[in-house]
């Protein structure tokens, strides 16, 4: 079966619900406190495991309860957990995030142990990422390893360029795609990103060297480019009242890849569309992982798409 690696981060989840995001300086009363698990390597792996997605994470935790608890919680959600890394005397990354009554959020992450992520972690498992069907990386670990971790894989890469940041030219040209959203598109290319001006934004992020660009658009759905093919396509999703939009980006990543794997013989646009999907079903429930749906026909529509 297709394997999918997630090399990147592990965080707990402390989530506070407000009526509204506090403004700076403004103290709010909540209306409710979960804690679960999050950080945007896991979730894309469970995002994609729950999907029916054969996955292993290469990461690293604290060794203390939030991380023997991950753990713990990676292998019951199916995950091959062989390349997890218990750290003496260092915490478990944690994120501290705040969710309105609109579905907006904010979000302050605390590396800890992820920042610990090392390319002897790829060297441990160099044999596992030269033969995965599809590798996935992001930005809240550090930048070397997972750029020689994409020197190493052979097959489909799928880098999200989040947290957004500059200086990443050198893993572009190893990416088979990259998925950013508006704001990382922005940062990335100096123009802000609206629909009417994707194309050129697309164009810009092509030219970095990756073979296709993917730019998700929230509630629009999302827009990509292709090398090969030099036609900018605009896919719709459905439009539903958003709960929680944490981790929405995470689930179309871990659906994206694994829909390129399992249903690889399907269409790009129906596979962006079924990954938007599965994000648009994950904004409907409170929560990251714990909002992603398990596995479902995806295909069973066809996705509605502009040609720009």
């Amino acid at each position: 079966m297709a394997k999918i690696i997630v090399i990147g981060s592990c965080s707990v989840d402390f989530t506070t619900y407000a009526p509204r995001l506090p403004s700076p300086g403004e103290t709010l009363i909540g209306t409710k406190f979960t804690t679960s698990f999050g950080g945007k390597g896991a979730n894309q792996c469970v995002a994609a495991a729950k999907l029916g997605g054969n996955t292993s994470m290469i990461c690293r935790v604290g060794n203390d309860q939030w991380g023997k608890s991950y753990l713990d919680h990676l292998k019951q959600a199916g995950v091959d957990t062989t390349f997890v890394k218990l750290m003496p005397e260092v915490t478990t990354g944690i994120a501290q995030i705040c969710v309105a009554e609109s579905g907006e959020n904010q979000i302050v992450i605390v590396p800890g142990a992820n920042a610990y992520l090392k390319k002897e972690d790829v060297e441990h498992s160099s044999q596992l990422l030269t033969t995965a069907d599809v590798l996935i990386g992001q930005l809240e670990t550090p930048f070397e390893t997972t750029l020689e971790a994409f020197k190493l894989n052979k097959g489909i890469k799928i880098l999200n360029a989040a947290p957004a940041k500059r200086g990443i030219e050198e893993i572009l040209p190893y990416c088979t795609i990259l998925c950013v959203n508006e704001s990382e598109a922005s940062l990335l290319t100096d123009c802000d990103v609206t629909i009417k001006n994707a194309v050129t934004t697309l164009k810009k992020l092509l030219d970095f060297g990756c073979e296709t660009v993917i730019i998700t658009l929230g509630s629009e759905g999302a827009v990509y480019l292709s090398k090969n093919s030099q036609q900018p396509v605009h896919v719709l999703c459905e439009q539903v009242v958003p709960v929680d939009t944490t981790g929405a980006g995470d689930a179309f990543v871990g659906a994206l890849a694994t829909f390129l794997v399992l249903h690889k013989e399907q269409p790009i646009h129906q596979i962006v569309g079924a990954a938007c999907r599965v994000a648009t079903l994950s904004v409907t429930k409170e929560g990251t992982q714990t909002s992603y749906p398990n596995k479902f026909n995806a295909f069973e529509k066809e996705y509605k798409y502009i040609n720009l």
